[in-house]
């Protein structure tokens, strides 16, 4: 199927098993992928995860509720793994799950909703668009390890 070649072509798998599966297409100003779709003769605009994950059951569409929640914690990835990369120890990136589900995340993770713990980390729109922005010129070329942590790292200094 064309669509989903071009949308694998805007795509980038690091080479590590553990690895995220970055978009390298269009990012909006929320700092999240769009992806475009025909439908019924219309364009519209769809977020590369979701789209994963439909394309992950086999092209099924998803119901309205699905959200695609982000295990990695990284926007800009598109990997949903299978059940025998997960039975072999590869951790889960992209899931299917609800809004609920999505917020709960965002409460344990303290990030989102203009909390003054995401303020004081700089942890909002703009910074999230920042970092969709630098991983997508990361591995524009090909995966390049040292740019992708320096851009999920952003100005924080690694631990260990």
């Amino acid at each position: 199927m064309a669509e989903v070649a071009r949308f694998f072509s805007r795509v980038v798998a690091g080479p590590g098993r553990q690895d995220c599966w970055l978009w390298t297409g269009a990012i909006g100003d929320d700092g999240y992928g769009r992806f475009a779709i025909r439908r019924d003769g219309r364009l519209r605009m769809v977020r590369p995860p979701r789209y994963a994950l439909a394309v992950a059951a086999d092209g099924a569409a998803l119901d309205g509720y699905v959200r695609a929640l982000h295990e990695c914690d990284v926007p800009m990835c598109v990997r949903v793994i299978t059940a025998d990369e997960l039975r072999d120890g590869v951790r889960p990136h992209v899931v299917g799950g609800t809004q609920r589900e999505n917020m709960e995340r965002m409460a344990r993770a303290r990030r989102g909703g203009g909390s003054p713990a995401v303020i004081a980390r700089q942890a909002g729109v703009k910074a999230r668009r920042e970092q969709a922005l630098a991983l997508r010129a990361a591995v524009r070329s090909g995966w390049d390890g040292a740019a992708v942590e320096a851009a999920l790292l952003g100005g924080q200094p690694r631990l260990w």
